[in-house]
């Protein structure tokens, strides 16, 4: 995965403005630190595709609230237009909602992202909003969607929301 964001703005618009260029072991490990603990500050998922790195998820966790923000969504590029991403999140969607304390999944990409708010909307995430100019990158200012799932859109949908966690 260390090879997967080949410039600054691609690890931008993968993890944030909080990592560091080039992504490295270091901030690997320190994510997956906030993964431990009976409440963690995080979940981080991996999709495998023989026995390879195909998918890498997180979904930050707000448990006084019962919110949880997804979050560092990336498909290995070797693999990317293969379809992967659907059911990759699908099944970090239907873990988050698994946990019965979890009610609202929610999630903010860069506007140009097209192709992931493609995915986001098939899966049943609604636009909320805009922030516009919300970040900074390089030279330029990026515009961000905020995009919201309830557990009660996943039962509209038919959808598993609180089975046993996978």
């Amino acid at each position: 995965m260390l090879d997967w964001f080949p410039t600054a703005a691609a690890l931008t618009q993968w993890g944030g403005p909080g990592l560091r260029f080039p992504l490295d072991a270091t901030q690997l490990e320190e994510m997956q630190a906030s993964t431990l603990g009976n409440e963690p500050a995080r979940w981080m998922f991996a999709g495998m595709v023989d026995g390879n790195l195909a998918g890498h998820a997180q979904v930050a966790l707000d448990w006084e609230n019962g919110v949880g923000r997804l979050g560092r969504v990336a498909i290995n590029p070797r693999l990317r237009g293969l379809g992967l991403a659907h059911p990759f999140l699908q099944c970090v969607i239907e873990r988050f909602f698994a946990d019965p304390i979890f009610e609202r999944l929610e999630l903010n990409v860069y506007t140009f992202n097209t192709a992931a708010i493609r995915t986001y909307l098939k899966l049943g995430f609604i636009e909320e909003g805009v922030r516009r100019s919300s970040a900074r990158v390089g030279d330029a200012r990026w515009d961000t969607a905020i995009y919201g799932m309830l557990r009660s859109d996943l039962a509209a949908k038919g959808l598993p929301q609180n089975g046993s966690p996978t």
